[in-house]
């Protein structure tokens, strides 16, 4: 009985956490009770049916069929399996042939360990391609910004010693929880010996900031917004104090770089994480995150920055003492392009081949002047909380011209009772709240997915002229296949 209720769980790709957490059992015991380990109480076998949509009857009539193999019946989880045509029937006769079914099993498990090599040893060879060219074809694109992302995924995306150097240089120039661009200006000239000078815009060239540390000068265009001026003067503070203090050098000794870029794009990074803790201080920022419940909104208008600092600065809040809800940082452009990412919440973003279009950043578009909020679940069960926006500025006042992205921050399901923008979304019903995404077309599992935009690696590749699903790139499964299997 056990062993009938994880195929039907199994057929309807339900993951086990999740059906025990609707029984209100743990994922534990529910597998003690697939295993035929446990007796079935009927109180939660009744529960259980009603989850699969099987009636008593049916369910125990189905007890006297054919038995699918337990190694067999364990490769229903594989998505390569569902495209290759096999019914029950297929796999239980298998399953009566006792050699037969332990070698398809082990020569299935091998492909797997295979595959998982491969994986290792692309993502290996990509590390190595731009370093260590050997004029081989193959082109693994990991670049310096991906080895950047990699080192501050590895740090949690927080480092002590620069926020108690930002309290510090706070103190040291005097200046307020909402600092202002007369300060930033003053800070500059009396404490660091940089002048500032504002220039006209060059038609011939889109460069905004310049700065001569050998002769203290800083020159910014006056097109740059107030925000983003602002930003910069501050970006020139942790330059500043990086090129006096070696303090990236220090923060960066334990990862060696594999590219000759990489050391610039981080001391780069760690001067506008420098800057951000100047503009938005750890300490009276975390207080107002807590006290507004993470509301971008009220948190720029509070601290006088820009909605990408913000969203950023969230990402940055791992003091253990005074810990925020760990995020997800994603900035695309209207053609779906990740020009920003991070994540603390473990989600993996794609490396140059396309993201899903169901996420919430790329539904932000949809409705540019609003948050666009949303539940997604990927195909490991796994459920998030997302939410975007779109920032845009115009050029010479044509938004063509100029730029347009949306940013978008998210965290695990669980959090979202943390949030202001949850508040009228509680969480109450996962299965039908939840958007179904993935994390690129290449690499996705779901077979239904009405936005493919490529076939998956995933799943044997078979084109039947016959058939024709609502997406074109969307595996034919056996399920697709409504003729009765003789």
């Amino acid at each position: 009985m056990g062993r009938r209720l994880r195929e039907l769980r199994l057929e309807r790709e339900l993951q086990q956490g999740e059906v025990a957490r609707r029984l209100g059992v743990s994922a534990a015991y529910l597998s003690l009770i697939e295993k035929g380990k446990r007796a079935v109480q009927l109180p939660l076998l009744l529960s259980a049916l009603e989850i699969y949509g099987v009636g008593m009857e049916e369910f125990m009539v189905s007890l006297g069929e054919p038995r699918v193999d337990d190694g067999l019946a364990r490769l229903l989880d594989e998505p390569l399996l569902r495209t290759l045509n096999l019914s029950r029937e297929d796999l239980a006769s298998m399953g009566a042939e006792p050699k037969v079914a332990t070698t398809i099993t082990a020569l299935f498990n091998l492909y797997k360990n295979s595959r998982g090599q491969l994986d290792h040893l692309l993502a290996d060879l990509a590390r190595r391609e731009r370093d260590e060219p050997t004029g081989s074809d193959l082109n693994f694109d990991y670049s310096p910004f991906d080895e950047v992302t990699d080192f501050l995924e590895a740090h949690g995306n927080y480092f002590p010693r620069l926020e108690e150097r930002a309290d510090s240089f706070r103190a040291e120039a005097s200046l307020r929880d909402r600092v202002t661009t007369v300060e930033l200006v003053r800070t500059l000239r009396d404490h660091l010996g940089v002048e500032i000078e504002l220039v006209e815009g060059d038609d011939e060239s889109s460069v905004i900031r310049r700065f001569d540390p050998e002769q203290g000068r800083l020159r910014i265009s006056v097109d740059v917004p107030a925000h983003r001026r602002k930003f910069q003067l501050a970006h020139t503070i942790g330059l500043r104090l990086l090129d006096e203090e070696g303090l990236h050098e220090t923060i960066a000794a334990d990862h060696p770089a594999r590219h000759s870029e990489t050391e610039r794009l981080l001391k780069i990074h760690l001067a506008n994480y420098l800057a951000g803790a100047i503009l938005l201080p750890y300490g009276a920022f975390h207080e107002q995150v807590v006290r507004t419940r993470y509301d971008v909104e009220r948190l720029l208008t509070i601290f006088g920055s820009s909605y990408e600092t913000v969203a950023h600065r969230l990402c940055n809040l791992g003091d253990p003492e005074r810990r925020g809800v760990p995020f997800h940082f994603l900035r695309v452009d209207l053609a779906g392009n990740i020009s920003k990412r991070y994540s603390a919440t473990g989600l993996k973003f794609p490396h140059g081949t396309g993201s899903c279009p169901k996420w919430a950043v790329h539904g932000a578009f949809m409705t540019p002047h609003t948050i666009h909020r949303q539940y997604s679940v990927f195909p490991d069960g796994s459920r998030y909380f997302c939410f975007a926006r779109v920032h845009s500025e115009p050029h010479r006042g044509s938004l063509a011209q100029g730029t347009v992205y949306a940013i978008g921050l998210g965290t695990h399901a669980d959090h979202a009772k943390e949030l202001v923008y949850a508040d009228d979304m509680p969480f109450v019903d996962p299965v039908k709240m939840s958007v179904p995404v993935g994390t690129t077309c290449r690499f996705c599992e779901r077979t239904d997915c009405n936005q493919r935009a490529a076939p998956s690696y995933k799943f044997a590749f078979r084109v039947d002229e016959y058939v024709k699903k609502d997406n074109f790139f969307s595996p034919l499964v056996s399920v697709d296949d409504p003729s009765p299997k003789t």
